[in-house]
């Protein structure tokens, strides 16, 4: 496998083409070439090396390009000297706004079509770990088979199937839409997902207990009077929270209001999404593998104030979500 190393000497930066292999049961590195102080000349100076180290740089050349691209967009923001965030630590919050950087100056500029069809293969890994953290046991690879060819995958409920299908209808309708959050979105937003899975429209009539929760879920009948209030925090905050902090307490905020009878999980995560899309930035990835960790950070949250911001109680939950925001944007938006 080969593979960029960087080595820091004096503060400045060093490049090598780094080469790791299993000999012997043994992982032997070697650096095979030096490529500079430039982040943004290393593509250009892999091209001009020998024959025979291509074979190695086309195999890892993916990984190779989204070090190079993140590490260049990361410079280009350590350059701004961005404000600090209260609730991000300063190397994460600088990972994030490369990312945005590369989003709006890189990706968005692209094809119209291979815009779309990068959206296309993220909806799928997003449908897949934002509906099997409720349950959903359509694997990764049915998913893609079900969104990309509509096949349906063998012995799965036609619910399992909506859920997805449901997730991607959703997705691109915000996308095309870009509204603002109101009462009248979040309940098109749920009642798109739950098309065919659940009849139940509107915020719920009946009381409900959410299993294994660290709080108690409003009651039936402050459920409007509690969504107004969110409301009202999410207008007082929209242009004073980073809008992946506002994005992520808005989330939490909304799944310890609880108010539909199923699917708030997944409508929560789509909201998130949609106001860090609104606010210029990519949509991101909570991952199955990672929900331990996601219901860990928001029980911790669920010991704020209803209103309350206090980073004791969110800033775990909003730098787990950061980390999920630059973990899943290079290998999805990178084109």
């Amino acid at each position: 496998m080969a593979y960029i190393y960087k080595k820091v000497i004096g503060g400045k930066p060093y490049y090598y083409l780094r080469v790791s292999k299993r000999v012997k049961n043994k992982n032997i590195t070697k650096d095979i070439a030096y490529l500079g102080d430039d982040v943004a000349k290393i593509l250009a100076r892999l091209e001009n090396l020998p024959a025979q180290y291509k074979a190695e740089i086309r195999n890892s050349f993916r990984h190779i390009k989204n070090f190079v691209d993140s590490h260049y967009y990361l410079d280009k923001v350590k350059e701004q000297n961005i404000k600090s965030d209260l609730y991000i630590n300063r190397e994460l919050l600088e990972n994030v706004e490369a990312i945005k950087l590369h989003f709006n100056k890189y990706f968005l500029k692209q094809n119209i079509a291979t815009i779309r069809e990068t959206y296309k293969n993220f909806i799928i890994e997003f449908a897949y770990n934002t509906t099997s953290l409720e349950g959903n046991t359509i694997t990764l690879k049915e998913a893609e088979k079900l969104l990309k060819e509509n096949l349906a995958p063998k012995e799965k409920t036609m619910r399992e199937i909506f859920d997805l299908q449901n997730t991607e209808k959703v997705f691109f309708h915000l996308l095309d839409t870009g509204h603002e959050i109101n009462h009248k979105l979040i309940i098109e937003i749920h009642d798109m997902l739950m098309e065919n899975i659940d009849v139940r429209k509107g915020y719920r009539a009946h009381e409900v207990r959410v299993f294994k929760s660290h709080f108690d879920s409003s009651p039936v009948m402050y459920i409007k009077i509690d969504m107004d209030l969110l409301l009202k925090w999410y207008n007082k905050y929209k242009n004073k929270l980073h809008p992946l902090v506002l994005g992520v307490m808005f989330h939490h905020k909304f799944e310890r209001i609880h108010p539909f009878s199923d699917g708030n999980g997944r409508a929560g995560r789509m909201i998130l999404n949609h106001i860090l899309m609104r606010n210029g930035y990519p949509p991101l990835i909570i991952k199955k593998q990672n929900r331990s960790e996601y219901l860990k950070q928001l029980a911790k949250a669920d010991k704020s104030e209803s209103n309350g911001i206090d980073v004791k109680y969110y800033g775990g939950l909003v730098n787990y979500a950061a980390n999920e925001f630059v973990d899943s944007y290079w290998n999805n938006f990178n084109i």
